[in-house]
């Protein structure tokens, strides 16, 4: 009498070589993530070292207005560069079109929030004027000092200083990079707003345009080691909500604002990968 075939189980296939196919090629996509990732932080970090060499020179020697005009030109496409790279590695996908139509807008506040150390780059890679409002340790950074320097950037450690510098690149008609939190939010989905970006704004004369930042992972957020490799792709998108005039009492338009940005994020569904 002939044996039946034995019944085989969807998990105990005769062919462990497949799943040895699988665990390579996941190693090769991990081996290539990571080789991927550290070299453009390297490549990322030394052009930034060259360039604020380069810029400390040009401060000196370019005529300010010019030389500001350079340097946020500059800071925009070196923004880009690291950022196109980025993507074209299939590391990062980014949604970041709306900033571009802030363009052909006159001098702003523009607020994000500050969930990572890549808000900024990715801001300033969409946007040819930007002035940031800098903390002093922007300062005393050989990667950043330089472009910081030539690109009039102002730092927030004086508020007099701070609020003359911002009004005079108000009127020079550039966009103020200003993160209402202060610091990268700690607990989402953000941090209590500090009151710098409404005095600017208003003693400035200019609108507070607000700009949410999106993204699936906490890469680079408070408490992420730098050299902490996330799991790629990381996906961001920026989106801009209303714009806001500042009038009437400062606590107030800080606390309308603060609830504002919990609204809007607290309210969204987790960030997932754009549609091909």
């Amino acid at each position: 009498m002939r044996r039946a075939a034995p019944s085989i189980a969807r998990g105990d296939l005769p062919f462990p070589h497949f799943g040895i196919g699988r665990k390579l090629l996941d190693g090769l996509r991990h081996g290539y993530e990571y080789a991927a990732f550290f070299t453009l932080l390297a490549v990322f970090g030394l052009g930034s070292l060259l360039w604020s060499a380069l810029a400390i020179l040009l401060h000196v020697a370019l005529p300010r207005r010019p030389g500001e005009k350079f340097g946020q030109f500059m800071n925009m496409a070196g923004s880009r560069f690291f950022v196109a790279a980025m993507e074209m590695s299939g590391l990062i996908r980014c949604d970041l079109r709306a900033l571009d139509g802030l363009r052909r807008n006159g001098a702003i506040v523009i607020a994000p929030n500050h969930p990572s150390l890549l808000d900024a780059i990715l801001v300033l890679s969409r946007l040819p004027r930007v002035v940031c409002i800098t903390k002093p340790g922007i300062w005393k950074n050989a990667f950043l000092l330089g472009a910081a320097k030539l690109a009039g950037f102002i730092h927030n450690d004086a508020p007099i200083p701070l609020v003359k510098g911002a009004a005079a690149q108000a009127r020079a008609g550039h966009h103020l990079l200003v993160f209402p939190e202060g610091t990268r939010t700690v607990r989402p989905p953000v941090n209590g707003f500090k009151g710098g970006f409404a005095l600017i704004a208003k003693r400035a004369g200019v609108p507070v345009q607000t700009v949410f930042v999106e993204s699936n992972s906490a890469f680079l957020g408070k408490s992420w080691p730098l050299f902490k490799k996330p799991e790629f792709p990381l996906i961001y998108r920026m989106r801009l909500g209303r714009r806001f005039k500042t009038s009437g009492d400062r606590r107030a338009f800080v606390a309308e604002m603060e609830a504002y940005y919990r609204r809007e994020l607290g309210a969204r569904k987790p960030v997932s990968p754009f549609p091909e």
